[in-house]
């Protein structure tokens, strides 16, 4: 009985060892969620108040919660699609605009979300705090970006509705394996 427990703990220890346990969403996998997801949120956009802008020069004025590459890559997008949709052109300083668009961004991040059962391994030394081995949970990865915005002729007029923006993928997590039940690949064509 005892072999048969000693077997058993070394066989889950084992299991920690050889799986790549982390409870942050990193790397590919999250610039991909939160960039579809920017991508998603800006071709949602659907005002008449930017179609009759067509010709125009407008400044996009837009505020986060902080200065970061997230929202530089979603100003960014933002401007090439209104200039491609709409026939905007986008200006670089508000004197030279006829009217202004000022966005706020409210969310432009991930979520990692996991239900079901799973045994945290936080306590050991040297473990990272969030680390846990799954017994049975689905993991749920979400890209966000959400978004409202104000168009006139100084950026405080006709407020627009909260735009919001949502890339999943979802995963079963079971103790030796991941089985992903859902694929963020996108491949458009160009034709």
């Amino acid at each position: 009985m005892r072999l048969s427990l000693l077997f058993l703990i070394c066989l889950v220890l084992t299991a920690c060892s050889t799986r790549d346990l982390q409870g942050t969403l990193g790397g590919s996998t999250a610039q991909r969620l939160v960039t579809h997801s920017i991508d998603d949120l800006v071709r949602s956009i659907e005002d008449e108040k930017l179609d009759a802008l067509e010709g125009k020069n407008v400044y996009i004025n837009s505020y986060f919660l902080s200065d970061s590459p997230l929202k530089a890559y979603a100003d960014k997008r933002l401007a090439i699609e209104l200039e491609s949709r709409f026939g905007i052109n986008v200006v670089a300083t508000q004197e030279e605009s006829e009217q202004v668009m000022t966005a706020f961004y409210t969310s432009l991040g991930t979520d990692l979300d996991n239900f079901g059962i799973a045994i945290p391994f936080g306590y050991v030394p040297g473990v990272a705090e969030n680390t846990q081995l799954n017994i049975i949970t689905l993991e749920k990865f979400h890209g966000i970006a959400e978004m409202y915005y104000y168009i006139g002729e100084t950026g405080s007029e006709n407020r627009s509705q909260v735009l919001q923006a949502k890339v999943k993928t979802d995963a079963l997590g079971l103790p030796f394996i991941t089985i992903p039940l859902s694929n963020i690949d996108r491949h458009e064509s160009l034709f």
